[in-house]
């Protein structure tokens, strides 16, 4: 008798459809949108041409190699045209919020993964239209109409092919990946495509001689368990096609969180204590306006090498004010000191939160292009 293993997509139970819309280069575009003198030109938004990282890049950019998460001093020497403007998260926020007033009169079904791309289970059709393609083909329609932005869209029968799909034919596009076609569509494309698999799972790969989708499937369970352990089960479903994650609206908001990059690297105890004192005062707002209950409170730093130290400390309940958080932090931040480096950029984070009102998952402004890596 076959396995679960050994099933391929066309036999996996519970084929449904699903879109995965991704706004193109969004932060740039809302920003290009709003200033007509940017448009066509090389944009990043974050940072500076001396600090910081860039949160996102425009397209005219990208074709300098200029990427989200990239140094600021390294994307201006890539492209010494380059402009940068501070980001306005706010203003994304909004335009968001508008996109997922379109996405809702689709489906109920929408799971936000930040603030610029969803996934929407659209198997039951509220509009009767019959067609995911053609819901998708309406969805960038309305965005494009109602906020002058551009989206992509990818539609499949499960998420991880669908988010494929979206990436497919970025900008402004479309790809539609049937049932029956998900292998072998996987089995053409580079490792380093999947979602999460990062750079460093792809070097992995290529030492064991595993360049493409096909690679990949020619390896057993064995293999897969033997080289990447916890991953093995993803891995080997993926390369076949096969997710059946279902879309998770409302999903629980795991933590919450803030930081700020530094106009200058700041190396003192007395110069990062009050550097703290501002980032508990921005994080615990959005706490309060959350309303969320947790117990762990993490100190995060990167110094001016780029290395990141994190440091965290938790209590058997959860913090029960914004003393109490202060005094969290300030104890952390007192456990580091001193640094080795002066610091750029410092955030908090409190997170193992509880369930219930207030902590459902908002849309996060993470970089775009930026992934969850695996391994």
């Amino acid at each position: 008798m076959e396995s679960d293993e050994d099933r391929d997509e066309d036999d996996a139970p519970g084929l449904r459809k699903i879109i995965h819309v991704d706004m193109d280069a969004f932060f740039a575009s809302v920003e290009q949108r709003d200033d007509p003198t940017l448009k066509g030109k090389p944009l990043a938004v974050g940072g500076s041409r001396e600090r910081g990282v860039v949160a996102a890049a425009s397209y005219e950019a990208r074709k300098f190699g200029v990427r989200s998460a990239m140094a600021s001093v390294v994307a201006a020497r890539l492209c010494p045209q380059l402009i940068f403007r501070p980001p306005r998260f706010e203003v994304y926020k909004g335009v968001s919020r508008q996109i997922r007033a379109i996405f809702a009169e689709f489906t109920p079904l929408i799971e936000p993964l930040s603030l610029d791309e969803a996934y929407l289970d659209v198997t039951r059709d509220l509009q009767g239209i019959g067609s995911a393609t053609h819901m998708a083909e309406l969805i960038r329609a309305r965005i494009l109409r109602e906020t002058g932005l551009t989206a992509s869209a990818g539609v499949s029968y499960n998420k991880f092919l669908a988010k494929l799909a979206s990436d497919q034919n970025k900008p402004d596009g479309l790809c539609v990946i049937r049932p029956g076609e998900g292998a072998q569509f996987v089995s053409a494309l580079p490792v380093r495509r999947f979602h999460g698999v990062g750079p460093r799972g792809a070097e992995k790969m290529a030492a064991l001689g595993i360049a493409t989708g096909a690679d990949l499937r020619a390896k057993d369970m064995a293999f897969l368990r033997e080289h990447f352990g916890a991953q093995a089960d993803y891995l080997y479903r993926a390369v076949r096609g096969i997710d059946l994650r279902a879309v998770r609206p409302n999903r629980p908001r795991k933590s919450l969180g803030g930081e700020r990059t530094f106009d200058r690297d700041i190396s003192t105890g007395p110069g990062l204590r009050e550097a703290l004192v501002g980032i508990i005062d921005l994080v615990w707002r959005d706490i309060e306006k959350a309303r969320a209950r947790g117990r762990t409170v993490t100190l995060k730093l990167r110094l001016s090498d780029f290395t990141i130290r994190t440091h965290a400390t938790s209590l058997a309940r959860a913090v029960e004010g914004r003393e109490e958080f202060a005094a969290m932090a300030r104890g952390l931040l007192e456990d580091v000191l001193p640094l080795p480096q002066p610091a750029r950029l410092m955030g908090l984070t409190l997170s193992a939160l509880e369930s219930g009102a207030g902590v459902e998952a908002e849309p996060v402004p993470a970089a775009e292009g930026a992934q969850m890596m695996l391994f």
